[in-house]
């Protein structure tokens, strides 16, 4: 599978995000990108004042962008906030080629900001682009690795993470040249990795740290995009490698915990069907 990250600078309204989706779109298509993440909440921007935004303000931006997938025969992954049930929250929408929305994540694992204004999700993503299982997990979530691995148990081979940066600068700069734990995430579950951030100033004396990229199942960055600037990372994951060997290993031994790993991972792959879909 060719994947792209796709690296935006939020414009500060809805439809001057959905232009700089058509164009990167339109990009894709020349490079023959099968599938693209874009960032968290990149519909919108992450410091979108959320309390003003409505069901018709944001519909119509997905079904356009469903229509980019269709038009352009792209699997596009794309963060954004939504409502579901008349409660808004932070999500990632799996749209396939034909531009049906195959699966809806919601982040779970909220910041302090984000419990302000969103409902936190209640499963593990868990869903299949082209036939192959995946995962994923959104912005403050990497740093719940049970996300990731019980995924990884349920045969997860690439694990999507859309992120929004919105730091001090000294911290942004802290994050930059993968100090930012990808790497082993990859590594430890033996899975696949694509990340795509938000980069530069983000408003309010906020920055984004950039470092889009695509880290393959042994731990390596196969691309990696800059600091500055608004970039699509591309890479052709050879999914052979995407084992899952640790975490396919680890719901064996200990024995005392074999049964427990098991009726987790049934349950993630019960509450992904219940839940997952939009």
């Amino acid at each position: 599978m060719k994947v792209a990250a796709v690296q935006m600078k939020f414009a500060p309204t809805l439809d001057g995000n959905l232009k700089q989706i058509q164009t990167a779109v339109r990009s894709l298509k020349r490079r023959k990108v099968d599938t693209a993440l874009f960032p968290e909440c990149c519909t919108t921007g992450y410091s979108f004042d959320f309390k003003k935004l409505l069901p018709v303000n944001i519909n119509p931006v997905i079904e356009q962008i469903q229509g980019l997938a269709r038009e352009n025969q792209i699997n596009l992954l794309i963060g954004t906030a939504l409502f579901r049930k008349r409660k808004l929250q932070n999500c990632l929408l799996v749209i396939d080629r034909k531009g049906r929305i195959e699966h809806c994540y919601a982040k779970c694992q909220l910041t302090h900001a984000d419990r302000r204004i969103f409902t936190p999700g209640n499963h593990i993503a868990l869903f299949k682009i082209d036939g192959i299982t995946c995962t994923s997990v959104i912005c403050h979530e990497r740093r719940y690795p049970e996300l990731v691995r019980l995924a990884a148990m349920a045969g997860a081979k690439i694990l999507f993470h859309p992120n929004a940066g919105l730091d001090a600068l000294a911290v942004s700069k802290s994050k930059r040249g993968g100090k930012d734990g990808i790497a082993v995430r990859a590594f430890e579950n033996a899975i696949h990795y694509v990340f795509a951030n938000s980069v530069g100033p983000q408003g309010g004396g906020k920055w984004s740290a950039g470092d889009s990229k695509i880290v393959d199942a042994t731990g390596k960055t196969v691309s990696l995009a800059d600091n500055k600037n608004e970039q699509i990372v591309t890479a052709n994951l050879d999914l052979s490698q995407a084992t899952g060997k640790y975490a396919q290993e680890s719901m064996e031994h200990p024995k005392f915990l074999t049964s427990t790993w098991k009726e987790a991972v049934r349950k993630l792959r019960q509450q992904a069907e219940k839940l997952g879909r939009y």
